[in-house]
């Protein structure tokens, strides 16, 4: 038998048929949808039918809701789509994790605590970032709205198989070493259009040394790489992550799904597409010095020059990066003032200057327990200790 990796495994399990054209039909186990799904339901009225799996359908606010007390909303037209969710889940029967839920949450975050998101399901989410669920062991992709009203009315999707990557990250990460420093290390290695049209199993020692919440970062910026989704396999950390959970099977159920999700992970002859690979004691912490995750460097360096740049349109962006960061050629990361009133700008995605500038708080504090350890050395047990808090 053919040795397969990960997603091929998840893949084959879940296609129904494969067109001339090369598409593929995948049924799928869990659709998300949110307050910005509303297009796709209105596709769905506009036909005259209803949801074909309520069940398998989860209803999540989350996009444009407030988050302070009280959650008022400023903009008419925002509540107006939260309401809409609430109408069309009703009308469907599908749950709905609403305002007004103790669930309720980023729908990235919510699958996976509710033990929705488990090991070997195909996933997706009108959003990019679905690949998050991958963390667990899944295939997760990103949908648009042509394709949310698809998923609604059929439980099925038409998809492109992507090529396979494999990202394998060895060795034993430095202290304060953590996925989001992982993940950018990898961007700025194969750039952010490096894993274009490839699913992306990351792998190796440092990969496996992470929290269920670390390989959720990793795997939520596997989409900044350029990647279709990113992937973990399914271990012992999993394991211990989905069992107890509200929607996660229970008792013997869980057993049985154990023994299946251990068959899961990639064969160890299976052949990717494209392999890459990176020294985790090699990464230092990382910042962004631009616009774009892949502009990115540790946090001893300096910032690059422009005028020493051969691609005249790379060399553009960077000078545009710069002026809009307010950085110059050849500045040590390390002399950058940490000033967010002046400096910090509101943005979720990473690369964007909140990003950039909060992370370097971080890395300083980072700095800072490194030179205490130097100067108090303890043992590698209380160190271990010590970096859960």
């Amino acid at each position: 038998m053919q040795p397969l990796t990960l997603f091929d495994k998840i893949w084959a399990q879940h296609e129904i048929l494969k067109a001339d054209n090369g598409l593929s039909l995948m049924w799928i186990d869990r659709h998300y949808v949110h307050e910005g799904s509303f297009q796709g339901f209105d596709k769905v009225e506009a036909r005259g039918e209803k949801v074909a799996r309520p069940d398998l359908t989860f209803g999540i606010a989350d996009h444009y809701v407030p988050t302070a007390r009280g959650r008022v909303f400023n903009d008419p037209s925002l509540k107006r789509m939260v309401d809409q969710l609430v109408a069309n889940t009703g009308k469907h029967g599908v749950m709905l994790m609403g305002l007004n839920d103790p669930r309720q949450g980023i729908v990235h975050v919510v699958g996976p605590e509710q033990g929705l998101t488990i090991p070997g399901l195909v996933i997706v989410c009108g959003d990019s970032h679905t690949a998050t669920h991958g963390a667990l062991g899944s295939i997760a992709i990103g949908i648009g709205a042509s394709e949310v009203s698809h998923v609604l009315l059929t439980q099925t999707l038409w998809q492109k198989k992507p090529k396979r990557m494999r990202v394998t990250v060895d060795g034993k990460a430095g202290p304060g070493i953590g996925a989001k420093d992982i993940a950018l290390s990898i961007i700025a290695k194969i750039g952010t259009n490096g894993a274009q049209g490839h699913a992306v199993e990351y792998a190796g020692g440092a990969v496996r040394a992470l929290t269920m919440e670390g390989r959720l970062t990793l795997c939520n910026l596997a989409i900044e790489s350029g990647a279709r989704t990113g992937m973990v396999a399914p271990d012992e950390t999993t394991f211990a992550y989905v069992k107890g959970r509200p929607f996660a099977p229970k008792g013997a159920d869980f057993e049985r799904a154990v023994e299946v999700w251990q068959r899961l992970p990639s064969d160890a002859d299976a052949a990717f597409d494209t392999e890459v690979s990176l020294d985790a004691s090699a990464i230092a912490p990382v910042v962004t010095w631009g616009t774009s995750p892949e502009d990115t460097l540790p946090i001893d360096a300096a910032v690059p020059d422009p005028a020493q740049v051969v691609d005249p349109a790379r060399a553009d962006q960077m000078r545009g990066a710069l002026e809009y960061m307010g950085l110059s050629p050849r500045q040590k990361l390390t002399d950058i003032r940490v000033d967010l009133a002046e400096r910090a700008s509101v943005g979720s995605v990473p690369g964007t200057t909140v990003w950039a500038v909060v992370t370097l708080f971080y890395v300083w504090l980072i700095l800072l327990a490194m030179l205490a350890k130097r100067m108090h050395p303890i043992g590698d047990e209380a160190s271990t200790e010590r970096s859960n808090y």
